[in-house]
């Protein structure tokens, strides 16, 4: 592990990474890795989730395609030294910006997405000059095995690697000095990482997760609300950092959604939903065992059905919650949808803010003035007006949390800034010298005042 570290260091330092040629011939080849394993990955992630090949490549591989593709055909204008605006205080100089790379980069990846969050962020610390270490989630060994063999073969380990293990490896990773991490995981865990981080004062970016709300006003078209919040909440069986995680929902219509609901669960996934190409599975059988618990609280209005063995759990619908429930009181991370009322939106606003700032947030409404007024009152990471889930497939919004959901944000653009330092240079000339600077000038202080006032 230090062997492979201080490797990493010296290659770094030889500065074979940071001409633009060589980054864009870097990403060049991380892409026809992907279109070589391409069939690989989607059959490794049916075994470990059950993901149809639909939801593996629209969810995990196309999404990475078109990050590459952003960046490459950006990032010539990007590594570009800024020139930025003078004082007249400066008389004379020139003051720039310059992005560079941070250096040696850990990526630790989760498991739910365990092909997409780690490639995506590595896309960035490639783009942005640096060399990088990946370490996948033991919870998913076979995507785990499957990235080391691709990165294995398409760089060599001085400048990118993976390292597989559990819980004792990312410890042993996190005690040495990387210039960056980036962990994507839960608050938990993302606790541990910045503590160890701080040790060395090592910058982080922090993606964690939450209790994403949707909420759904009186206004809001509720056929199309059902139909997307169904599909936000049980892609990937619920096991989406950004799912909504509870809906809240005006008691006027809160019926009718239920209904609609109900019906657009047995539309995508029929009516056993085991049976279904299309629906995934819980990671592990403690994972199962966990989200089971939560059957217990409530009423059940659609679902309920599981199998431990075979990390399987029904579409399932909670009614009658209330924000004391366990189900209540932390994210969830399944297939598993409460649903709460509120008779106002100030009520409804008030609801959210009373927990920790969510990672997502989704409105429906058809009311500008609601949709104005839960942006400006309700502090999130991202999130959808109408819609769930899509604003992480897009490079131009970039993708992080806030406060206990995370820190840093990273996709397109904000993936480069994300695995940069922005070194700010003033250039001065030698032509002159204004001596007013100087504590030896009778007239600095005068001019000083005069200046800066």
């Amino acid at each position: 592990m230090v062997h492979l570290f201080e490797k990493q260091k010296r290659y770094f330092q030889t500065g074979e990474t940071r001409p633009i040629d060589f980054r864009l011939q870097q990403l060049k080849n991380l892409k026809a890795a992907i279109k070589k394993y391409e069939r690989e990955i989607i059959d490794t992630l049916k075994v470990e989730l059950h993901k149809s090949e639909f939801e593996a490549y629209s969810a995990e591989i196309g999404v990475v395609y078109e990050e590459i593709r952003f960046m490459m055909k950006r990032l010539p204008d990007w590594i570009k030294p800024q020139r930025v605006p003078t004082p007249l205080t400066h008389i004379g100089s020139k003051s720039y910006i310059y992005p560079e790379p941070y250096g040696v980069n850990l990526i630790i990846a989760p498991w739910n997405y365990p092909f997409q969050l780690a490639i995506s962020p590595l896309v960035g610390a490639i783009a942005a000059g640096n060399c990088a270490i990946i370490k996948p989630s033991e919870y998913t060994p076979n995507m785990s095995a499957l990235l080391k063999k691709m990165i294995s073969e398409t760089f060599p380990e001085e400048y990118i690697a993976v390292v597989e293990g559990g819980v004792e490896v990312s410890q042993q990773l996190l005690d040495l000095r990387f210039d960056h991490i980036f962990f994507t995981g839960s608050v938990p865990v993302g606790k541990i990482v910045m503590a160890a981080a701080a040790k060395h004062l090592t910058p982080v970016t922090l993606e964690l997760g939450g209790k994403s709300p949707a909420i759904v006003d009186v206004s809001a078209h509720l056929d199309l609300a059902a139909k997307r919040i169904v599909w936000g909440k049980f892609l990937n069986a619920g096991q989406t950092c950004i799912a909504p995680d509870y809906v809240l929902v005006d008691a006027n219509v809160k019926s009718l959604l239920i209904e609609k609901m109900k019906q657009y669960i047995v539309e995508f996934y029929g009516e056993r939903p085991e049976q279904s190409p299309h629906y995934g599975r819980i990671v592990s059988e403690r994972h199962t065992e966990r989200l089971v618990r939560f059957l217990n609280e409530g009423t059940i209005v659609h679902g309920g059905r599981y199998d431990i063995e075979q990390r399987w759990i029904e579409p399932t619908l909670l009614d009658e919650i209330t924000w004391e429930d366990d189900v209540m009181r932390e994210e969830i991370f399944g297939p598993i949808l409460p649903i709460l009322t509120f008779e106002t939106i100030d009520e409804a606003i008030a609801m959210v803010n009373a927990y920790e700032k969510p990672l997502a947030l989704y409105l429906f409404s058809e009311d500008r003035q609601v949709q104005q007024q839960v942006i400006e009152q309700i502090s999130f990471g991202g999130g959808c007006i109408n819609d769930t889930i899509m604003h992480i497939a897009t490079p131009y919004l970039p993708f992080g949390g806030v406060g206990q959901s995370g820190m840093g944000a990273y996709h397109g653009k904000a993936s480069f800034d994300a695995f940069s330092h922005y070194k700010s240079v003033l250039k001065q000339t030698t032509k002159f010298d204004l001596s007013i600077r100087y504590p030896n000038n009778p007239n600095a202080l005068k001019w000083i005042r005069k200046l800066f006032k």
